[in-house]
């Protein structure tokens, strides 16, 4: 994810200062990462670096001077061109699941690979109902919703790939002996 185009998309609905833009991000991506006031302010520096945003007018309501920032027409353009560039799948597979999976069965034998496979699955299952009870909740905000669904996917193709390498450690590890 590129935290300055996401703040760009979040500028195109008008001026904020630091403090706004990182409750905005908040807000619309609420599953997401936790974005640091570091980062926006430091994001926000190299946007305009760039000529991305310009500095609004100082708010001073009874409080100390912040600055908004605007988005400009070339961090339109900018935003635009991110936006129509497809995300090509990644090239490697890198997962942290799958190397301590292949690091199991080098180092620590097929019953080490089997257990933290069978544990690993059983922390992916925790967090599926997690999501699945936060997207059922009437209260949620759409928001919440849209990422729990991809939440929910990623993990169900996770525990597909759990079960699968679990039923194949024997072969694995064959197969690495070699």
């Amino acid at each position: 994810m590129s935290t300055g185009h996401v703040l760009l998309g979040l500028l195109t609905r008008g001026p904020l200062h630091g403090y706004e833009l990182k409750r905005a991000y908040d807000h619309r991506l609420p599953q997401a990462k936790p974005l640091g006031f570091g980062q926006v302010y430091a994001t926000l520096g190299r946007l305009e670096r760039d000529g991305f945003v310009a500095p609004d007018d100082p708010d001073q309501a009874g409080g100390p001077e912040r600055t908004a920032f605007g988005i400009t027409a070339q961090g339109e353009t900018e935003l635009s061109t991110w936006l129509g560039t497809i995300e090509p799948p990644s090239p490697h597979v890198t997962s942290a699941l799958l190397t301590k999976v292949t690091v199991a069965l080098l180092a620590a034998g097929e019953q080490r690979a089997r257990d933290y496979l069978v544990a690993q699955r059983a922390a992916h299952s925790t967090r599926l109902r997690e999501y699945t009870k936060m997207k059922s909740d009437p209260d949620a905000r759409l928001a919440d919703v849209i990422a729990a669904d991809y939440a929910i996917a990623h993990l169900d193709a996770d525990l597909r790939w759990l079960r699968t390498t679990l039923d194949r450690v024997a072969e694995l590890r064959q197969e690495i002996s070699e």
